[in-house]
């Protein structure tokens, strides 16, 4: 048996996918902007994707895309459409229809029944002018007719390939249309990796009677035993407006000692470092890490929006640890 070289074969599928990505790209047109409009549109109803074989299990990929960036959407098997599932799709509903052909047996029952009901945006993916999906769908997403990427022809690979980046593309534009963050997309991410990733620095931050807080003229013996109960080696220090304006750490309280010998009579004022690091609430947990150790501090003050002085909350190294963020 004569080995082929496997590196190029895996070398010429992806330049076959490359020119039928670069053939979709080409077939953007006003049509991918009314199907995007639909879909924002869609205020009272839901997103429903079907298809059947290769083209069902992109749309399945689609849904769930969807779902992760707060568009309540789902997938249902066109087959499954033909033997009483047709009862999920409801008056206020788009239908995301996706097959090659645009001829599929099982795709004919929904298109019907979605006739029959005025109300429900049919949007067709799909590659054949003169077929079924394409005639009656209100929105025409039309991919163009790609080369298979195996020596036959016949394995759905490139065609699969611009159905999902078509399906990615309406995902992202509606996604940068509702000014869709981090922040939102971590409401819907909270667990796995993914999850600790989008932790923020509000997840993680000690708040309220937990902050180590002292007023500037109360003296070291004071901030000692602070130091000693809340155990974050550091004390925020704040006038008597309740603003932040020093902070101390382990590093300074040695300093002082080299300086003073015994430091509890001295005031908290003349030994804290001025003007801490301050980083607002809903920055990445990982950002503040990466802060920390360009800094080479353990800690930083918390605050909201630009009220740099009010301080909410405090991180210390250990909680951000302690999530497993690296």
């Amino acid at each position: 048996m004569k080995i082929k070289k496997f590196n190029i074969i895996a070398k010429n599928v992806i330049d076959i996918e490359i020119k039928s990505l670069k053939k979709l790209k080409q077939n953007i047109n006003i049509s991918f902007e009314k199907a995007v409009k639909a879909i924002l549109n869609c205020k009272n109803g839901k997103i429903v994707i079907s298809g059947t074989g290769k083209s069902g299990i992109i749309g399945k990929k689609i849904s769930s895309t969807f779902s992760s960036i707060g568009i309540p959407s789902f997938f249902v098997d066109a087959g499954a459409c033909s033997h009483g599932d047709l009862g999920v799709i409801s008056s206020n509903d788009v239908v995301i229809l996706i097959s090659n052909s645009g001829e599929s047996e099982e795709l004919k029952n929904i298109i019907h029944y979605i006739k029959r009901n005025k109300k429900i945006i049919l949007i067709g993916i799909v590659s054949k002018k003169n077929s079924i999906l394409y005639k009656s769908a209100n929105v025409k997403l039309l991919i163009p007719n790609v080369k298979e990427a195996d020596p036959a022809g016949i394995v759905p690979t490139s065609s699969t390939i611009i159905q999902l980046s078509i399906g990615d593309a309406l995902a992202i534009a509606t996604m940068e249309q509702r000014n869709f963050s981090k922040l939102d997309f971590k409401k819907f991410h909270p667990s796995g990796a993914l999850g600790v990733k989008l932790k923020t620095v509000e997840d993680l931050m000690v708040i309220k009677n937990e902050i180590p807080f002292i007023y500037e003229y109360n003296s070291m013996k004071v901030g000692l035993k602070i130091i000693s109960k809340k155990n974050l080696g550091t004390l925020i220090v704040q006038n008597k407006k309740g603003k932040t304006i020093g902070i101390i750490t382990d590093g300074d309280i040695k300093r002082a000692s080299n300086k003073y010998g015994n430091i509890k009579n001295a005031r908290i004022k003349d030994i804290m470092s001025k003007k801490p690091i301050s980083i607002e609430k809903n920055t990445l947990a990982v950002e503040a890490l990466t802060i920390m150790n360009s800094k080479k501090i353990t800690g930083l003050c918390v605050h909201s929006k630009k009220n740099y002085n009010k301080t909410i909350g405090f991180l210390h190294i250990h909680n951000i640890l302690k999530a497993n963020i690296q």
